[in-house]
């Protein structure tokens, strides 16, 4: 049997739905590609990967970003 290969480009949320839109049922074998090159802001998933493993939860890391931001700002002006 010859295997077909067909590119399709989809952000890691879709790619279910995408599949089942193709038809492909969830116990078929597919292989997926991942594109780092074309990640917005480079290194940010490796910081984190870290953060995570810190212990560190998304709400603290927003928490962060903002306390930051705010010691920052006046110095901009």
């Amino acid at each position: 049997m010859a295997s077909r290969i067909e590119v399709i480009e989809s952000t890691a949320g879709e790619v279910a739905t995408e599949l089942r839109r193709r038809g492909i049922g969830a116990d078929e074998r597919v292989t997926i590609m991942i594109d780092q090159d074309k990640e917005l802001i480079p290194g940010r998933r490796e910081a984190r990967a870290r953060i995570v493993a810190a212990g560190l939860t998304d709400d603290d890391i927003d928490r962060l970003i903002k306390q930051a931001q705010r010691e920052v700002e006046p110095r901009l002006g």
